[in-house]
């Protein structure tokens, strides 16, 4: 089967592999889309971070490069063995957490801290830039007739920005002021969810054009950061009291700073953003406001399924905006990492076919 299969840094290749085989549990799954995720880019560009090299392969599975990254995947079941849930050809989005179920966060029921968390592709040495992958029966879930193959890949960072509004503990949007940083893919999915919980008035920092065009239609404001004082102009946008939530979607030292000044006291500043270097939290700002800061990272166990039935009740609308290209696994270096390189603010998500 042909596979894109990444070798390090600026490196990956469509090559010819062996299909893998299930074991007992495992269902094998023909992938119909899968999208590029900001953790592929960055290995791209950076080279090896979290990804498993030969000098030290992944200390589970033993796998490492290359390997066929993709972790939003979606696609079709394939001859499932007898006594399935699943029948050959169901439609399925694939929940690409590769869980341990025996450290002390998964034995407690949190699932999304689980100390030995791998995904689909990195841990497994086969995602979803291949044409089939091996998930076990309980990391699949039945796509029912209102969620369309051709945008179901864009579940995973929808279930990721859910799970982040679950942390923050805010129970009711509407009348709270709600800043979030950042418009790129994980920020416009963030206002498709905070839309479905019911936000009114949230306001969006973001330096690109392009998806400042794009969120616009779902937040109350967007702020150019290069042009505007965020702080300045949050504080106008609320009678002077400041926002009540920060959702940090960009990871940036100066989107930060911003924030602790637009937030206002006893507010809540929540992590989703995944920041390459560490970071200096400005305490002469956060302490005195007695800001609570949170982070979020992946999902949990019921995070998935709630987003499917929020799309099937027609609480959660305009995912299919979040996909702005649709290329070949064989274009995926050129029209894929190349394009969200040379021109990342003119997207959301490109989603791959490796058929």
């Amino acid at each position: 089967m042909k596979a894109a299969r990444y070798y390090g840094k600026g490196d990956i290749r469509v090559d010819d592999v062996d299909e893998p085989k299930p074991g007992d549990g495992q269902l094998l799954v023909d992938v119909e889309w899968c999208g590029i995720c900001g953790s592929d880019l960055h290995e791209f560009i950076i080279g090896p971070g979290i990804l498993p090299t030969k000098e030290k392969p992944h200390p589970i599975s033993g796998q490492h490069i290359p390997l066929t990254l993709g972790h939003e995947l979606c696609g079709r079941v394939r001859s499932p063995p007898a006594g399935s849930k699943f029948q050959d050809g169901d439609a399925v989005m694939v929940d690409p957490r590769v869980l341990c179920r025996s450290c002390l966060p998964c034995k407690s029921g949190s699932s999304h801290c689980c100390s030995n968390l791998g995904y689909v592709g990195a841990t497994t040495g086969f995602g979803g830039f291949g044409e089939k992958v091996i998930v076990t029966e309980d990391c699949l879930y039945l796509l029912p007739p209102e969620i369309p193959l051709e945008v179901s890949a864009v579940l995973e960072p929808l279930v990721i920005v859910h799970h982040a509004i679950k942390v923050s503990g805010v129970k009711d949007f509407k009348d709270k002021d709600v800043l979030v940083l950042g418009g790129g893919p994980i920020g416009f999915a963030l206002l498709l969810c905070l839309k479905a919980a019911g936000a009114n008035k949230v306001v969006v920092s973001e330096p690109a054009g392009a998806r400042r065009n794009q969120v616009s239609e779902f937040c109350s404001s967007v702020i150019n950061p290069f042009q505007e004082d965020v702080a300045k102009r949050c504080m106008e946008l609320t009678d002077g009291k400041g926002v009540e939530v920060v959702f940090d979607c960009a990871g940036v030292v100066p989107a930060l700073e911003g924030a602790m000044d637009a937030i206002r006291f006893e507010g809540l500043y929540v992590m989703v953003a995944i920041w390459e270097q560490p970071i200096t939290i400005p305490c002469h700002k956060f302490v005195p406001k007695h800001i609570t800061m949170k982070g979020s990272y992946i999902f949990d166990d019921d995070s998935m399924q709630e987003v499917i039935q929020m799309i099937v009740d027609s609480k959660l609308v305009g995912i299919e905006k979040m996909v702005t290209g649709r290329i070949s696994v064989h274009d995926i270096v050129s029209k894929g990492f190349e394009e969200l390189i040379n021109h990342k603010d003119q997207h959301i998500k490109i989603l791959v076919s490796p058929k």
